[in-house]
């Protein structure tokens, strides 16, 4: 008897894996890593500067570092809104296929944007970022009445079906009003593709208040979205008013959304394929999936960024075209590995 209890009480020498030391290991990593991706940022381009121009205001070379500054911090913000708004909506619809490409919001601003242009003549871009909300918003809520009719309400795969449909009728539409309208295709061609190069400050500054308050709306939703997740029966149980928190949850997703994509243009794959790959190393629960997936978010729109500037010199790929181009191979090999799965 005492031989037995003497080899349950063993002590662990190491073969468990301390959690506190795991997570502080991938912070380090992590810390490293956007180090890493924020130096590429400011130095890697059409012409590589040395680490000292940036610190050297005489140097000649100086204002091109002063132009990736603006970038690279847009790059961050822009990639952190749109992974963390996709964790969201994931999270919310309970559907692994939510992205706001996939459920019309990204296409509800652009084809809002191209309305204003064309036929209001909004030329501000704080104009442009109030239609840009107006789309994504009035997007969103269309979707959802769709999905909902009939039986069974708003199911994961109507959801989609539902975004699906109306992102090709917006596109068409947005289509049909550029090839109508030369001016406005001078204006939108640019930002169409998805980019954040020749951006300044401020324009980072213009949506920044937006993006502020849906990270904030985003973080107050992290333990909701895992109490939604239990079922809308068990929340209103456990004392949660469930259209309220959905309503909350949503207007996060349409603001960081409608804001990043105003800013940079429809950036496809970041807020469906981060998210993923953050569940799949942290875990499902919404308190450490969405700061992770803001963090990869940012790493991701900014690393390609940089390999857009390079890819094909002397000419550069915009980033909407590099993080589909880094993301479908990726989401195949989630795919691949079982990592995509129900919420």
């Amino acid at each position: 008897m005492t031989t037995t209890l003497a080899v349950v009480a063993e002590p662990d020498r190491g073969t468990t894996p301390d959690p506190a030391r795991r997570h502080w290991r991938a912070l380090v990593l992590v810390l490293l890593l956007a180090a890493a991706v924020v130096t590429a940022s400011l130095l890697v381009g059409s012409r590589t500067i040395s680490p000292a121009v940036l610190f050297d205001s005489s140097h000649p070379q100086h204002p091109i570092a002063l132009a990736r500054f603006p970038r690279t911090a847009l790059a961050l913000a822009v990639g952190a809104a749109l992974a963390l708004s996709g964790a969201c909506m994931q999270g919310l619809t309970r559907n692994p296929l939510a992205d706001p490409g996939i459920l019309g919001v990204t296409a509800g601003a652009s084809f809002a944007m191209v309305v204003a242009i064309s036929f209001v003549g909004i030329s501000t871009l704080t104009g442009r970022l109030f239609f840009a909300l107006l789309g994504a918003a009035l997007a969103a809520v269309l979707v959802h009445a769709l999905a909902g009719l009939g039986r069974d309400g708003a199911t994961p795969v109507k959801l989609a079906i539902a975004g699906a449909a109306l992102t090709a009728a917006l596109t068409s539409w947005t289509s049909g009003i550029l090839l109508s309208d030369r001016r406005t295709m001078e204006v939108f061609r640019f930002w169409q593709v998805g980019t954040v190069g020749g951006r300044g400050w401020d324009v980072l500054a213009a949506g920044a208040p937006f993006l502020v308050l849906g990270v904030l709306l985003a973080a107050y939703g992290a333990r909701v979205l895992d109490l939604l997740a239990l079922g809308d029966d068990l929340a209103r149980g456990l004392g949660r008013r469930v259209w309220l928190d959905r309503a909350v949850v949503g207007l996060a997703i349409v603001l960081l959304a409608g804001a990043a994509t105003a800013l940079a243009g429809p950036i496809a794959f970041v807020g469906l394929v981060v998210p993923h790959a953050v569940r799949a190393l942290v875990g499902a629960h919404h308190t450490r999936l969405l700061p992770w997936s803001a963090v990869g978010g940012a790493l991701l729109v900014t690393a390609a960024d940089t390999l857009g500037r390079v890819v094909l010199p002397p000419t550069e790929v915009q980033v909407g075209i590099m993080t589909a181009v880094v993301g479908l191979p990726f989401f195949f090999h989630l795919i691949r590995r079982g990592r995509v799965s129900g919420l």
